[in-house]
């Protein structure tokens, strides 16, 4: 039997719970709560407790109760918290994407798909909390990898060699993402980007550091650079834009190799 010959709801079947519901393949429970209840209210007040609280907050017998209903009733919609979490995956990656752009735009449009990777971990600072279960399979997910191939789509590059490049965007887009939501909890918390960038203890940093002890770090000390200090006057921009600007560099470097 080929991939053709398999129905929808055959493929359904091979799929994770999470990740069929998330297509759509919903069995209508035949007892509980039916019209109050449904999927996307159950993942709604999920995210909305781990946006709160973060995810660990996340339990089935809390979004039921929450719901005013019984975790037996969530469970009828959905079988395991790992299926609820999937979903809540997908969900978050439900964004509005840009308009595409002409192809020798490919750097801005792949520098879209980093910085709006990065606004989902922002927005739902739980979203990298969530352990991977593997590849994307769910739909808003696998819409996120054909936004990310959409620069790529002509390039003279084998499927091979796309999905690498993705691979790699998204690895640098996750770190980032993860970074940036810390800074952002920092600061609600009452520190600073100053704090949290070390520049408040630049000069200590100065005073403790010695070549002798720290021969290839103490100049980058001294020259302000560990601490972020004088990026605008080095036009170099923040961390993130450097580092993403010389993997672009990298793609368009390999590119040009023949």
């Amino acid at each position: 039997m080929s991939d053709q010959d398999i129905t929808r709801e055959e493929a359904a079947e091979m799929l994770p719970a999470g990740a069929a519901l998330s297509w759509g393949f919903v069995k209508s429970p035949q007892r509980g709560p039916k019209r109050e209840m449904s999927i996307d209210l159950i993942v709604k007040k999920a995210i909305d407790i781990a946006d709160a609280n973060g995810i660990a907050a996340v339990s089935m017998n809390r979004v039921a109760s929450e719901l005013g209903f019984t975790a037996m009733s969530l469970y009828r919609y959905i079988p395991s918290k790992n299926d609820l979490l999937m979903l809540m995956q997908d969900a978050a990656c439900d964004i509005a994407l840009p308009p595409e752009r002409p192809q020798h735009e490919w750097r801005e449009g792949l520098r879209e798909y980093v910085m709006g990777t990065i606004d989902v971990f922002r927005k739902h600072p739980w979203y990298a909390d969530i352990p991977i279960f593997g590849i994307p399979i769910a739909p808003n997910n696998l819409r996120i990898v054909d936004w990310a191939l959409r620069p790529l789509r002509d390039m003279p590059l084998n499927d091979f060699e796309k999905m690498s490049i993705v691979l790699l965007l998204s690895g640098y887009a996750r770190s980032c993402g993860m970074l940036q939501r810390d800074i952002d909890s920092a600061i609600q918390e009452g520190s600073s980007e100053q704090e949290f960038s070390g520049i408040n203890y630049s000069a200590a940093l100065r005073v403790l550091v010695k070549p002798e002890q720290f021969p290839n770090l103490y100049p980058v000390i001294m020259s302000g650079a560990y601490t972020g200090e004088n990026e605008e006057e080095n036009n170099v921009g923040n961390d993130l834009d450097f580092g993403l600007e010389r993997i672009l560099d990298g793609i368009e470097h390999y590119l040009k190799r023949a």
